[in-house]
């Protein structure tokens, strides 16, 4: 027993990161193969379960089964728990407990702390936590209010008031895990493609939970004075918008003869950002994925690779990692010394760890595009790269092609899923031994580049 203790102790922050995601994640595949969880009261396998829970803890949002139809109350409300403490950070939660017992935090615990939330300081940390779950709170509160006002008249009171606080939840952590099968399996919220309280509310709480806990602190601290701003939120600020507008303009172009033909111009408008919006990644939709065009496919895919940002419910490469890049970009190309932005210059080693993140990423939605595909022939490829970038990212949007998935595929997709919510870099980091670094360096020769 004390050797396996000395080996816990001896894990690396990203490793016990890594665990405990993993714990959360049996812990919710037990609970959702009991018989009280589904609605027939059967055994849904143990693969179907595993894959919910980690979907859920890892707040993707791909299903292999509707959750309306397939899971009972009980089992609805085990992944609504496994969405928040995976949006929020298994440690967040931790010290919650902690913080609600009057428990004193070590510095171990910050340091968890600071890299489950992926905060750049340790100071101040613990009050960070606080603005965090205050701000969850006040957030999923008043989206879940703003919600019940629309779904009650629609479903009755208790219904539309559980359905109000389960979607704001799942929008806030950027899950994409819906309930809303009552009205046709997989429907998510297709039925009010053209409702604006809705529509921007979940608009609304996606983005507040992609930006990440770090710009909120710093938002609250500054206020609206934008160059008082740390250059971290500076930049995420910058490419949420850039990404929002673009995404909205182009989806709107490429779907204005096919899915948004016949709709009102608010619809359409409403359709488009939400279609920029959810890929960063959220996961719900309120057109048919399936019947995008290919243009808005590919459209989609780019944004799900992109993801959210740093220290957030979302996935993905994160904005800051495709900033770094193209701002280095634009150095080489100006024969710039240093990559330089808002009158700051990154840290050297910032292009080689943005690099490092988006290789290893394209490497495993490659190498699982290439699984899948020859394990499961009748599927197309632009299906398999949707799905496998989805399950990568923590998005949760699909062409319909989860459910009838081999189990080899699925574990693929449980992999990428659990990989893109620990981190594909820490996840590759896992497995590779730490020794000792050497402060001798090779010589230098150099080679032909480009």
């Amino acid at each position: 027993m004390r050797k396996y203790i000395r080996k816990l102790k001896s894990l690396s922050y990203p490793q016990i990161i890594a665990l405990g995601y993993f714990l959360i994640i049996i812990a919710g595949t037990f609970l959702l193969s009991l018989p009280i969880a589904s609605r027939n009261n059967l055994f849904p396998g143990l693969i179907n379960a595993l894959f919910t829970a980690t979907s859920a803890t890892c707040v993707t949002g791909l299903v292999v089964f509707d959750t309306y139809t397939q899971w009972s109350l009980f089992g609805q409300v085990v992944i609504l728990l496994l969405i928040q403490i995976g949006g929020l950070g298994f440690m967040t939660v931790v010290t919650m407990f902690s913080i609600f017992l009057k428990r004193k935090i070590g510095l171990k615990e910050r340091g968890l702390l600071r890299e489950s939330i992926n905060a750049m300081y340790i100071g101040g940390i613990v009050r960070l936590t606080k603005r965090i779950l205050l701000g969850t709170l006040l957030f999923e509160g008043i989206g879940a209010v703003l919600l019940s006002l629309r779904f009650i008249p629609k479903m009755g009171l208790l219904e539309g008031i559980y359905n109000g606080i389960f979607h704001s939840v799942s929008a806030f952590c950027n899950a994409g895990f819906d309930i809303m099968g009552k009205y046709g399996k997989y429907s998510s919220l297709t039925n009010f493609f053209g409702d604006a309280v809705v529509n921007l509310t979940t608009i609304t709480l996606i983005i507040g939970g992609g930006i990440g806990f770090f710009v909120w602190d710093d938002i609250e601290k500054n206020k609206y004075h934008f160059r008082k701003y740390q250059l971290h939120t500076k930049i995420v600020l910058t490419m949420t918008a850039i990404l929002i507008v673009s995404g909205t303009i182009c989806f709107y172009i490429f779907e204005r003869n096919n899915l948004l033909y016949g709709m009102t111009t608010g619809e359409k408008v409403l359709v488009s950002l939400f279609g920029a919006v959810t890929p960063r990644t959220a996961g719900f939709n309120t057109v048919d994925v399936a019947s995008l065009t290919s243009a808005s496919k590919l459209l989609t895919i780019v944004l799900m690779f992109i993801g959210g940002s740093p220290g957030s419910t979302a996935g993905g490469i994160k904005t800051t990692t495709l900033a770094v890049i193209m701002i280095s970009l634009w150095s080489s190309l100006k024969n710039r010394k240093g990559d330089n932005i808002f009158g700051r210059r990154l840290e050297d080693n910032a292009l080689k760890r943005s690099s490092a993140v988006v290789t290893v990423n394209i490497l495993l939605i490659l190498s699982a595009a290439l699984l899948i595909s020859a394990t499961n022939k009748a599927l197309g490829l632009d299906a398999v790269l949707f799905e496998v970038t989805s399950a990568i990212g923590t998005v949760g949007l699909s062409t319909g092609i989860t459910g009838g998935l081999n189990t080899f595929a699925k574990i693929i997709i449980i992999l990428l899923m659990y990989s893109g919510r620990v981190g594909s870099l820490s996840f590759a980091l896992l497995f590779t031994e730490h020794g000792v670094t050497s402060s001798i360096q090779n010589p230098v020769e150099k080679i032909n580049i480009g």
